[in-house]
């Protein structure tokens, strides 16, 4: 499960890039699900997508056209989805029978993790090249993030220096999961309505529960969550229909709307474009926010 993809030490420090006024859309793209949940860069050029049914897709993003579709082996519905710096697409499935996280190499599917007693939830690759899986307990009463590095557990994250939970136990949880640039984990906790980050020892930082006044008075309701080059972490609005951007502290920057459909997916790209998978028109909306 190695990647190319250097840490941020051993990368030299990204441009600053100010914040737009007025983010811009710049392409749709309908993936023709039911409903859409996620997406995820595969390249500049290319976006896996995930939805209601166990075939995953990738676009071309300029073209808009179907390019693969992959099923997965268990022909369960992902649960998330994520690429290594290679392009290989990696899920998690979360059914009592499978509870695995996959990679899908030359469109053949292979098993890295199985668990026991506990079901994956979302995934990420790290700047290292690891896996940060979150999961919860068969009986619903814990829950906690992975680290592996290929199929071996190198650490998790789980209580705080209280010897409290960090993130809640709930069966219909979604807890996504991103690293930033600085190595921070950020968790979704949809159950709590925030986000956790913690750092690389798995230290609780802060939480976040939004802003006020919400844009449509609604509450929080995070959902997908991405960072970009400037350590921003952006998190779905779901309820308000919005993207919210804070800093790598937690401060609140500022909101993206753009006409948002019910988004739930976010990922960004090399450039620092943001992609949107909007659950209910099924479409993935790409957005420059970045001068």
């Amino acid at each position: 499960m190695k990647t190319t993809q250097k840490s941020p030490e051993a990368e030299s420090s990204p441009p600053v890039k100010q914040l737009l006024d007025e983010p811009e859309t710049v392409t749709t793209i309908d993936t023709g699900y039911g409903n859409l949940y996620h997406v995820t860069c595969r390249s500049d050029e290319e976006i896996w997508t995930s939805g209601d049914e166990s075939t995953m897709k990738l676009y071309s993003i300029n073209q808009g056209s179907l390019l693969k579709s992959i099923k997965t082996k268990s022909g369960n519905q992902p649960f998330d989805i994520a690429v290594t710096k290679s392009g290989d697409l990696v899920y998690t499935d979360y059914n009592n029978t499978s509870r695995t996280l996959n990679i899908v190499k030359n469109e053949k599917i292979e098993e890295v993790i199985r668990l026991q007693n506990w079901k994956p939830r979302g995934v990420c690759i790290t700047s290292s090249g690891d896996l940060l899986v979150t999961m919860y307990s068969d009986d619903k009463k814990q829950t906690k993030v992975v680290r592996y590095s290929g199929s071996t557990e190198k650490q998790n994250s789980q209580f705080d220096d209280k010897g409290k939970p960090l993130y809640s136990s709930c069966y219909y949880n979604t807890l996504y999961v991103t690293e930033n640039r600085n190595l921070d984990i950020c968790v979704v906790d949809n159950e709590a309505k925030a986000v956790v980050v913690v750092n690389q020892a798995g230290k609780l930082r802060f939480r976040y529960t939004g802003h006020t006044p919400a844009p449509k008075n609604k509450p929080f309701d995070p959902l997908g969550i991405t960072t970009d080059s400037q350590s921003h972490i952006l998190t779905v609005d779901y309820y308000n229909e919005y993207v919210h951007i804070i800093d790598q502290d937690g401060q609140f920057l500022c909101y993206i709307e753009c006409g948002l459909s019910v988004p739930w997916g976010l990922c960004i790209d090399t450039t620092d474009n943001l992609f949107v998978a909007q659950c209910r028109n099924r479409k993935v909306k790409k957005i420059k926010y970045l001068k």
